[in-house]
């Protein structure tokens, strides 16, 4: 039998997150600011690593009107920037630090790689109607006035014209 790491489930591997000096010089946050976030997501993930299913249930809180599983996973994706299928605290501020500080170049790069959903490093119209479906998807029956099933395609079409 084979003892890899397969076999370990990840909320029983505890992740020893980089020091604050080095997260204050990789993102644009206080070091309060930093101990802040770094208590909200060790209070929903204790193990301090989060995998895609846990980052879905934990986002689909915010969307109980939709279905954000298809959305959830894009973003999962955009965070995990070295794409070991699992979340730490580092992937979480660094992401976060350039949404809310980066500058225009960085928020840039950072919606592309959420927007280029197979990463050939293109955001092909077949791209954009993976993020409008799951967009639409995730804002459920709340959006007035009610949309159809086309409004992701059409939404996309006038996107590229």
């Amino acid at each position: 039998a084979d003892s890899g790491d397969a076999d370990v489930e990840l909320p029983s591997i505890r992740h020893q997150p980089e020091g604050l000096e080095q997260l204050l010089a990789r993102t644009n946050f206080t070091k309060t600011e930093l101990q802040s976030l770094y208590r909200g997501f060790k209070n929903e993930c204790p193990s301090g690593l989060v995998d895609e299913e846990t980052f879905t249930l934990i986002y689909s809180r915010f969307f109980p009107q939709g279905d954000a599983s298809s959305y959830a996973h894009f973003l999962f994706d955009a965070f995990d920037a070295d794409r070991n299928g699992a979340l730490c605290f580092q992937d979480f501020a660094v992401g976060l630090s350039v949404l809310l500080r980066g500058t225009e170049q960085q928020k840039l790069k950072w919606t592309f790689d959420l927007y280029d959903v197979n990463k050939d490093g293109y955001v092909t119209k077949e791209d954009m109607l993976e993020i409008m479906k799951s967009i639409y998807a995730m804002m459920g029956r709340c959006t007035e006035p009610a949309l159809g099933a086309s409004a992701p395609a059409q939404h996309v079409e006038l996107f590229f014209q």
